[in-house]
């Protein structure tokens, strides 16, 4: 599968976009579920389910991929948003859905005040050692101060790794991490990889929007033999680090 491009600023994209916001408030009120309380979450779903609605004519969740069965897109498990698996267990049981859009009253309210209150847990008096970033790197789930270490640690040639954003090209487009190797997205994740020739005993760290993308590819490297795969936890919205546009 080639590389589809979309035009975030098309008229025809907006439009869809537009479509889409409208189709996502139907569902909150359908099963009286609220937004997540991180905006830019909801946003860069909503993104995901335009892109999909345009490249292949139904909303499939963007939090998984699309592959071509008998010659029709076909979501992996499925997933066209609402999609059952949150409506009957993620929502109900872990009071959000994969993507983090649809949450319960209870669990947005609580996410909310863990925003407002929420303070750096890191506090780096230093940067890493050799050791420690070589330890770290190694590490298969990351979040946004490790990150940045690591990348700090890899400019002083401290340690090697590829930083992969398995997002779509527009959203590379908005703004990817600085110091990001590869763009590989998940809608045309194989054909990707086979151009990034990635090595399978390299160290590669992923990410995507909010960590979903990232770990469904993450699982599917580690599949394939790649051997040493990290995970930016909570994707590009939770990284505090520079941003490249």
């Amino acid at each position: 599968m080639s590389i589809i491009k979309i035009d975030m600023n098309s008229p025809e994209f907006q439009a869809e976009m537009q479509k889409t916001v409208e189709f996502t408030d139907k569902v909150i009120n359908q099963f009286g579920w609220v937004y997540n309380p991180e905006a830019e979450v909801n946003e860069g779903v909503q993104m995901g389910l335009a892109r999909n609605k345009m490249m292949y004519g139904k909303r499939f969740c963007p939090c998984f991929m699309v592959e071509t069965v008998d010659g029709k897109p076909k979501s992996v498990d499925d997933r066209i948003c609402p999609c059952k698996p949150a409506i009957e267990k993620e929502i109900p049981e872990e009071g959000a859905c994969h993507c983090g859009i649809y949450c319960t009253p209870e669990y947005a309210a609580k996410k909310a005040a863990e925003m407002g209150i929420e303070e750096a847990v890191h506090t780096h008096s230093r940067g890493l050692t050799k050791n420690e970033a070589q330890i770290l790197v190694n590490e298969k789930e990351l979040d946004s101060d490790e990150l940045t270490s690591l990348l700090e640690a890899r400019e002083l040639g401290m340690v090697s790794f590829k930083l992969v954003d398995v997002r779509e090209h527009m959203e590379w487009q908005m703004g990817h991490i600085k110091g990001a190797d590869k763009l590989v997205p998940t809608s045309s994740f194989f054909a990707a990889l086979e151009d990034a020739k990635l090595k399978k005993d390299e160290n590669v760290i992923v990410y995507c929007h909010v960590g979903s993308r990232s770990a469904h590819c993450a699982r599917i490297l580690r599949d394939m033999g790649y051997a040493k795969i990290g995970n930016l936890s909570y994707g590009i919205v939770s990284y505090g680090g520079k941003i490249e546009r």
